[in-house]
C-alpha cells in the first residue's frame, strides 16, 4: 500500500458514454420528466431561432440588398423555350407591358436549369446587366421612352442599376424605399428573435440547472441513506475519506456534467441536424461537397477520443497517487519530523510530482493538436465553399445570400465539434464517478430487518449468548464458542486483555454484526428477530470513545427524535448526574457545544453520553468505561452516575476501574476469544488464574 499510495481505485475509468450507467441516471431524471420535456421544447425553439438567423441574412441579401433583376428577351425565343422558362418560375417571372421582354430576380434565377441559363447568356437572350424595379409612384422619374427602361404590367419600371446608382443618395432611398422597408422588417425580426432567444435560453438554462440540482440532491440523499444502512463490517474495509468522496466529489462531477454537457448536448444535436437539413435545402450539391469533410472530422474525433481517454486515465491515476501521498505524509508529519526524513520525503514527492507533470503535458499536447486541426478543417471548409460556391454564384446557380448563409452555417456546424474536447473530459470524469456511485448503491452489506419482527412484552432485559463464534475477517475468529447469561437486573463486568473479544461482545449485542455461529438472545428471542429500531431503544450503549455531534446538548441527547418529551430528557440528565455542569452553561440545554463537543471537557462529554443512553429508559445498559484521566470532581460525578444508571437495569460493563469491577454481581474473564473464568472478585482472585494475573499486572 505504501508503494502504491492507495490510488488503485482511482485508476478505474469508465467509458465516456456508458448506456448502462446512463439508464441508471435516467431513473433519477424520470420524476422530473415533464419539466425536462419543457426544457427540450425550449431547446428546440432556441435552435430554430439560431438556425433562422443566417437564413434571414440570406433573404436580406438576395431580396433587398441586391434586389437585382435580369432581362429575358422573349421576342427572340421560340414558344417551347419560353415555356421552359415560365414553367419553373411561374408568378416569379415579370413580363413587360409590350410582352417582348420578361424579368427574373437574382433570387429566382437558381430555379432555372443551369444549362439553360448558360445557353441564354451565350445567345445574349439573358442579360448580364442588373435592373432595379422602380415602384409605380416613382415610375415617372424614368421615362419609358428612355433606352433600356421597361414598363411592367403593374405600372412599375425596370431601370438599369447603373442609372439608379448615379442618382443622389436621397433619391436612391426613395427609389429603393421598398427594399429599405424589407431590410427594416428583417432587422426588427432579427432583434425580436435575439430577445426571445435570450428569454428562452434563460428559461432553458434555469430549468436544466434546477433539474440537475434536484437530481444531485436525490443522489446525495440515496448515498447518505445507503451509507447509514451499511453494516459496520463495511466501514471496517472502506476509509471514511473514500465514502465522503462519493457523496461530495463524485456527485459534484455529475453536477458538472449536467451543467456543462447535458444542458448543451441536446442543443448541439438539434443544431447539427438542423444545419445538415438547411444546407441540403439551400443547395444539395454544394452541401454534399461540404459533407465530404465529415468522414475526416469524425475519424479525427474518434482518434482524439481514444488518445484523450488513455491520457486522462494516466493523469487521473497520477493525481490520485499525488493526493494519497500528500494525505499520508501530512497525517504522519509527526513521524516524518521525528525521524528527520524530510529530504527523503521531498525527493519522493518530487518524483511523483514530475510523473503528474508528464501525464498532464501528454494530455495538453493531445488537446493542443486537436483544436488547431479542427480550426484547419473549418478554414478548409470555408475555402472550399468560397471556391466552389463562388463559382456557382458567378454561374447564377447559387445566390450570393445562399453562399453567405452557407458560410455562417458551416461555422455554426464546427462550433459544437470544437467544444467536444472540453465536454469529453467532463463526460469521462462524470462517467467514472457514475460508475463508482452505481457500484456503491448496488453494494449489499446491510444488517437485514426481520421478515416477521418480534418484540416481547414486557421487555425484561434477559441477555444470553449461546455458542457464539464470530470473526471480522474470514478465517480469523475473534469469539470462539462463547456462552454466558446475564439475568434481568444483574450487573456483569467483562474483563480481559486487549484483543480478548470484549468489544466484539458489545458489537453483537447491539447487532452491529450478526454472529457466524450460535445465537444472541434478548428475552429468549434471537436478536435477528427484533426490529433494529426497537432493539436500539431497549439497549443503551455508552462507548469509551464518546462521539459528540456539533449542535446543542439537547440535539445530542435526542439525536433528532422528537418523540421523546422534555420529561424523558430531564430524567436522563438527572440519572446521568449531568445537571450540575449543564446549569453552568449560559444557554443550558440549548448551548452550542462545538464540533465533536470541543467546548466540553472529557468528563462532561462522558456524562452527556450517559444521558444520551438513558433517554429511552432502556432495560439493558452496556457501559464501556473510559480509561482517560479526569479531575477528581468529575470522577466522583461519573461514579455516582454509574451507580444510579445501573439500578434496576441489566448492565454489562467492560470494566477498567477496580471499583466498578468489585460492584459487579458477576465477572466474566475473556482470554483469546473465550470466557475462561467467571465469578465474583474474591472468587476469581482465589483461583489465581487469568483474572488474578490481570489484577497483578494492573497493580504493577
Amino acid at each position: 500500500m505504501i508503494g502504491e499510495y492507495g490510488y488503485m481505485e482511482e485508476g478505474k475509468l469508465g467509458k465516456p458514454y456508458d448506456l448502462r450507467l446512463m439508464r441508471r441516471l435516467t431513473r433519477y431524471a424520470y420524476p422530473y420528466k415533464k419539466v425536462i420535456l419543457v426544457a427540450l421544447a425550449l431547446t428546440m425553439l432556441i435552435t430554430l431561432m439560431d438556425l433562422s438567423l443566417p437564413y434571414l441574412s440570406k433573404i436580406a441579401i438576395d431580396r433587398y440588398i441586391l434586389a437585382t433583376w435580369y432581362r429575358v428577351n422573349l421576342a427572340s425565343l421560340e414558344q417551347p423555350a419560353i415555356e421552359e422558362i415560365r414553367g419553373p418560375l411561374g408568378q416569379d417571372l415579370e413580363q413587360s407591358e409590350d410582352g417582348l421582354n420578361a424579368f427574373v430576380s437574382h433570387e429566382h434565377v437558381k430555379k432555372l436549369d443551369p444549362a439553360l441559363v448558360q445557353k441564354l447568356k451565350s445567345a445574349g437572350l439573358l442579360s448580364d446587366k442588373g435592373y432595379c424595379r422602380v415602384p409605380p409612384n416613382l415610375a415617372d422619374t424614368f421615362s419609358k421612352e428612355e433606352r433600356d427602361v421597361y414598363s411592367l404590367q403593374d405600372g412599375s419600371r425596370m431601370v438599369p442599376f447603373e442609372r439608379v446608382n448615379a442618382m443622389k443618395p436621397d433619391e436612391i432611398l426613395k427609389v429603393r424605399a421598398k427594399d429599405m422597408g424589407g431590410l427594416t422588417l428583417i432587422g426588427m425580426v432579427l432583434l425580436a428573435f435575439l430577445i426571445i432567444s435570450f428569454g428562452l435560453s434563460y428559461g432553458e438554462t434555469y430549468i436544466l440547472e434546477l433539474i440537475g440540482q434536484k437530481i444531485m440532491q436525490d443522489i446525495r440523499l440515496d448515498l447518505f441513506q445507503k451509507i447509514q444502512a451499511q453494516a459496520l463490517s463495511f466501514f471496517d474495509r472502506h476509509p471514511v475519506g473514500r465514502l465522503v468522496t462519493r457523496v461530495t466529489n463524485d456527485v459534484e462531477n455529475l453536477n458538472e456534467m449536467f451543467k456543462s454537457v447535458m444542458i448543451t448536448v441536446f442543443k448541439d444535436i438539434f443544431i447539427l441536424t438542423g444545419i445538415l437539413a438547411v444546407l441540403l435545402y439551400l443547395n444539395w450539391k454544394l452541401a454534399l461537397v461540404c459533407f465530404a469533410l465529415l468522414p475526416f472530422i469524425f475519424g479525427l474525433t474518434l482518434l482524439f477520443s481514444s488518445l484523450a481517454r488513455q491520457a486522462f486515465r494516466e493523469l487521473r491515476a497520477k493525481v490520485a497517487k499525488l493526493n494519497a501521498f500528500l494525505q499520508e505524509r501530512i497525517t504522519g508529519m509527526r513521524i516524518v519530523q521525528l525521524f528527520v526524513t524530510e529530504e527523503f520525503q521531498r525527493k519522493a514527492f518530487a518524483e511523483i510530482n514530475h510523473e503528474n507533470y508528464v501525464a498532464g503535458m501528454k494530455q495538453i499536447r493531445i488537446f493542443a493538436v486537436f483544436m488547431p486541426v479542427m480550426d484547419l478543417f473549418l478554414s478548409f471548409a470555408v475555402a472550399l465553399l468560397i471556391w466552389h460556391g463562388g463559382g456557382k454564384v458567378i454561374n447564377e446557380e447559387l445566390s450570393l445570400g445562399s453562399l453567405v448563409a452557407f458560410l455562417s452555417y458551416i461555422q455554426m456546424f464546427f462550433r459544437p465539434i470544437r467544444d467536444i474536447a472540453e465536454k469529453y473530459n467532463i463526460m469521462q470524469s462524470a462517467m467514472a464517478s457514475t460508475e463508482r456511485i452505481v457500484e456503491f448503491l448496488d453494494h449489499k452489506e446491510e444488517i437485514p430487518e426481520p421478515e416477521h419482527p418480534v418484540v416481547p412484552e414486557p421487555v425484561l432485559g434477559h441477555l444470553r449468548f449461546e455458542h457464539v463464534s464470530f470473526g471480522y475477517r474470514k478465517g480469523v475468529p475473534v469469539l470462539k464458542d462463547v456462552t454466558f447469561e446475564v439475568k434481568p437486573g444483574e450487573m456483569v463486568a467483562i474483563v480481559g486483555a486487549t484483543g480478548a473479544g470484549k468489544t466484539t461482545v458489545v458489537n453483537l449485542i447491539e447487532r452491529f454484526y450478526d454472529p457466524l455461529e450460535g445465537r444472541v438472545l434478548l428475552d429468549n428471542e434471537d436478536l435477528r428477530h427484533w426490529p433494529k429500531k426497537a432493539l436500539q431503544r431497549h439497549i443503551g450503549l455508552v462507548m469509551q470513545d464518546v462521539f459528540i455531534f456539533s449542535g446543542s446538548l439537547a440535539d445530542n441527547i435526542l439525536l433528532g427524535d422528537d418523540s421523546q418529551g422534555s420529561e424523558a430528557v430531564e430524567r436522563a440528565i438527572t440519572q446521568a448526574n449531568a445537571r450540575s455542569f449543564i446549569q453552568k452553561l449560559p444557554k443550558g440545554m440549548e448551548q452550542d457545544i462545538g464540533e465533536e463537543g470541543s467546548n466540553l471537557s472529557a468528563g462532561e462529554r462522558q456524562l452527556l453520553s450517559f444521558a444520551r443512553a438513558l433517554a429511552y429508559n432502556p432495560k439493558v445498559l452496556i457501559l464501556d468505561e473510559a480509561t482517560s484521566s479526569v479531575d477528581p470532581e468529575t470522577e466522583r460525578l461519573i461514579q455516582e452516575a454509574i451507580l444510579t444508571m445501573t439500578q434496576k437495569r441489566t448492565t454489562l460493563v467492560i470494566a477498567h476501574r477496580l471499583s466498578t469491577i468489585r460492584r459487579a454481581d458477576r465477572i466474566l474473564v475473556m482470554h483469546h476469544g473465550r470466557i475462561r473464568e467467571q465469578g465474583t472478585h474474591e472468587e476469581l482472585m482465589a483461583l489465581r488464574g487469568v483474572y488474578y494475573k490481570l489484577n497483578r499486572f494492573r497493580e504493577a
